[in-house]
């Protein structure tokens, strides 16, 4: 089994990595080890949260119940939750997992007609594909529920109901010292949580962040180097929040290099996104033998790297598709390409060090 394989199926194997929980940690000690394993000095930057723990949440209808799963940045019911008309009371909309970078969702969660509001999720495939929180730590709106499947009838009660418990997580950072101290840091960033397994949504990029850190204690950098694979992505990024607050000004100072989403995942397309050409240039030199596309210097990614953008920063992403994107069918091996991983690891490493030099 390649090395890619085996970090894929280790991944698979922890269970769920939203943060906080024990499966997140459980992917943060097997990186640590991995990265220790490879001759790294390993730090963890510990954050503490209000972790959701769902107690009970369903929205019944007509006599009959349909499970669900609380939309973590909207306030809980009671536990007998809230009684209504639908599309008077209650709302009901169907939405995608992309749905929460747009103003429309926003604007939706805001609206004050609403007493609850049903998420009937909308990814490329059936199941629960779950909207990120962005605003984890100042919930607004009305309850709000995650449900795989359309509510029928009149008449709902939807049930919200959980409770917060106080939680840790921590990022996974490795940092070389570069000779050249004038130079401005180089971060190599990945986000290592999500909602499910994620095994492609996460996979590709843990595995673009060993190789990268192969690279370099193979070649050491020029330039100071941080690498960061960071917990709290679901939940408004978190981990980026407390990289960036133990170190004030690098969101503009520093030049970003993002192993985002879905890299290699079976069925999906590469992007690659900057502003840069010279970075862009880079990226497609590297990924000369990977099937990708240069999306527009002007469009605003979607995860860590678009806090980087907005604060007018230097970056390189890389994000792919994923017909399983946020799903918790995303699992070993069916929704990864492995071979496609490994060439995108290969490419990432080889402009890691280039950047470096």
């Amino acid at each position: 089994m390649s090395r890619a394989a085996g970090w894929l199926r280790a991944w698979d194997s922890q269970g769920l990595h939203r943060t906080g929980t024990n499966g997140d940690e459980a992917g943060a000690a097997w990186l640590e080890r991995e990265a220790v394993s490879l001759g790294a000095s390993v730090t963890s930057e510990t954050f503490e949260l209000d972790r959701v723990d769902p107690v009970d949440c369903y929205v019944e209808a007509d006599g009959i119940r349909v499970d669900g799963v609380p939309v973590f940045d909207a306030p809980p019911t009671s536990p007998q939750g809230i009684s209504g008309t639908i599309g008077v009371d209650i709302g009901v909309v169907q939405l995608t997992p992309h749905a929460v970078y747009s103003g429309e969702y926003l604007t939706l969660r805001r609206n004050a007609s609403y007493r609850a509001l049903i998420i009937v999720c909308q990814g490329t495939n059936p199941g629960l594909g779950l909207l990120n929180a962005e605003q984890f730590r100042e919930p607004y709106g009305a309850p709000a529920i995650h449900v795989a499947e359309p509510v029928r009838g009149n008449a709902a009660r939807v049930v919200s109901h959980y409770r917060r418990f106080v939680a840790s997580a921590r990022n996974i950072v490795v940092r070389f010292a570069g000779p050249d101290p004038t130079r401005p840091p180089i971060v190599v960033m990945t986000p290592r949580s999500s909602w499910w397994q994620s095994t492609a949504e996460r996979g590709g990029g843990l595995v673009c962040w060993l190789e990268c850190l192969r690279a370099l204690l193979a070649e050491p950098p020029a330039c100071d180097v941080v690498m960061t694979a960071n917990s709290g992505h679901e939940l408004g990024h978190l981990g980026l929040d407390e990289f960036l607050a133990r170190r004030p000004g690098w969101e503009s100072a520093a030049l970003w290099v993002h192993w985002g989403a879905n890299l290699g995942a079976a069925g999906g397309k590469l992007s690659v996104m900057s502003a840069d050409d010279n970075l862009r240039a880079l990226a497609a030199r590297e990924l000369a033998g990977v099937e990708h596309s240069l999306a527009s210097k002007t469009q605003v990614p979607s995860g860590e790297t678009r806090d980087i953008h907005r604060a007018g920063g230097r970056y390189l992403t890389l994000v792919g598709g994923n017909p399983l994107f946020h799903l918790p069918q995303d699992r070993w091996p069916h929704a990864v390409d492995v071979a496609t991983v490994e060439r995108i690891a290969a490419a990432a490493a080889r402009m890691v060090v280039q950047l470096a030099r």
